[in-house]
């Protein structure tokens, strides 16, 4: 029966002269490696002679060399190879991608390494002592390149939040300045922000006060919490499904939603959304549910000249002025749903839910009021406008002291 030889291994502490035994091996482990990596993980598998296959093979050559310099070395200098391996985690947070492919790669690398060295050393009868020493020394190095490597990855991704958040904040504020930059500069900082793409935006001004507990919203919504005057940017406000995003940002954060404008155009629709808000705490506007500007234009363009129209209501509005509040606003309400439904009293009657004859009734009673025609072409729209201010706004100066007396109309 013939005996095996044991390769010579001094087993003392430093294992002396063990990688001079393993350096034989190292090129043939370091292509096995590689072919195995190239062959599992496919996000690997690019050719041996371009850049990234060469960077591949050179990563894999000087793990594997680091390895067999540090076995049964567990005091050696492991942070050059650390900080490779954290380069390349942050070189995946970079590109956006996962830490799992780099992970598979070291996992798969350590196993084909460690089964081709523990071949050898079965094949040159090593003692157990000695395939021990490299299993242990083969995990001490995967622990040591799989922590750099999600501390690279960590490090990296909290940059790239920051930055991105600097970005983000700097869009939003760029979005609602007048004047706008140009619509290259926003669409370059959308990119840096990872926001978008989209070619129209919307502002929710918001309504004081802004709960703290409060402030969450989606990734593609830009806030603004902090300011004395709180906003939402939205980004493509009519597109599909955007309505039930609008009707919860409300909910949860109640304010009002600006109008639909260009990329570039963003101060326009946080302008009339703040004016709207006051409109709202004013009680000049509903403070429940979705309140949209675009659905209340009359009231805004009329609370921007609301001394204009205080000053021609007794011009336009004089009979109706004298009378006690309640009939007052029966009368204005029938008369301004009769003009906008074009003199039809049917039309009008449906809207106002009473009989027609109700509506004719009432219109009658305006037209002895005004001596004849209520209203001409030329004067049509300056009395629509005097009827929504004096439906929709407190009653002028100019009126105090008229129709003091409250009595109910029972004319209908």
């Amino acid at each position: 029966m013939s005996v095996r030889k044991h390769h010579p291994v001094q087993r003392h502490a430093s294992h002396r002269g063990l990688d001079d035994l393993l350096r034989p091996y190292t090129k043939s482990v370091v292509d096995e490696v590689t072919r195995e990596i190239r062959r599992q993980l496919p996000e690997y598998a690019q050719p041996s002679d371009s850049e990234y296959g060469r960077r591949v093979q050179e990563t894999i050559s000087v793990t594997v060399e680091h390895f067999i310099d540090t076995v049964g070395r567990p005091a050696y200098d492991r942070e050059g190879l650390a900080a490779i391996y954290a380069r390349l985690g942050a070189h995946e947070a970079r590109k956006g991608r996962a830490l799992d492919s780099l992970q598979n790669a070291m996992r798969l690398s350590s196993q084909v390494a460690c089964r081709r060295f523990i071949e050898q050393a079965y094949r040159l009868g090593w003692p157990s002592e000695t395939l021990a020493l490299l299993t242990d020394s083969m995990f001490l190095l995967l622990g040591t390149v799989a922590n750099a490597a999600a501390e690279g990855y960590a490090a990296a991704q909290e940059k790239l939040a920051s930055a991105r958040e600097r970005h983000r904040n700097r869009l939003r504020d760029l979005l609602v300045v007048d004047p706008p930059p140009s619509l290259e500069a926003l669409t370059d900082l959308s990119r840096a922000a990872d926001w978008g793409p989209t070619s129209t935006i919307g502002v929710i001004a918001l309504r004081r006060p802004v709960s703290r507990t409060a402030h969450v919203v989606p990734p593609m919504v830009l806030a603004d919490w902090e300011g004395p005057a709180p906003y939402l940017v939205v980004p493509d406000p009519d597109g599909p499904g955007q309505d039930r995003l609008l009707a919860r940002l409300v909910r949860e954060h109640p304010g009002v939603i600006g109008p639909t404008v260009p990329l570039n155009r963003g101060a326009v629709s946080l302008l009339w959304a703040r004016r709207a808000v006051e409109l709202v705490e004013r009680g000049v506007l509903p403070c429940d549910g979705v309140v949209r500007c675009v659905d209340h234009v009359a009231v805004l363009a009329a609370s921007l000249c609301e001394d204009l129209i205080d000053a021609a209501a007794v011009r336009h509005l004089g009979p109706l002025l004298k009378l006690p509040a309640h009939r007052r606003r029966t009368l204005a309400a029938t008369l301004l749903l009769y003009l906008n439904c074009g003199d039809n009293a049917i039309t009008a009657a449906e809207r106002l839910h009473v009989h027609p004859q109700t509506v004719r009734y009432r219109i009658r009673s305006l037209q002895e009021m005004y001596g004849g025609d209520i209203v001409d072409p030329d004067t049509r729209l300056d009395m629509s406008i005097a009827l929504n201010a004096l439906l929709r706004f407190p009653a002028p100066a100019a009126t105090s002291g008229t129709a003091a007396d409250p009595s109910r109309d029972s004319s209908g």
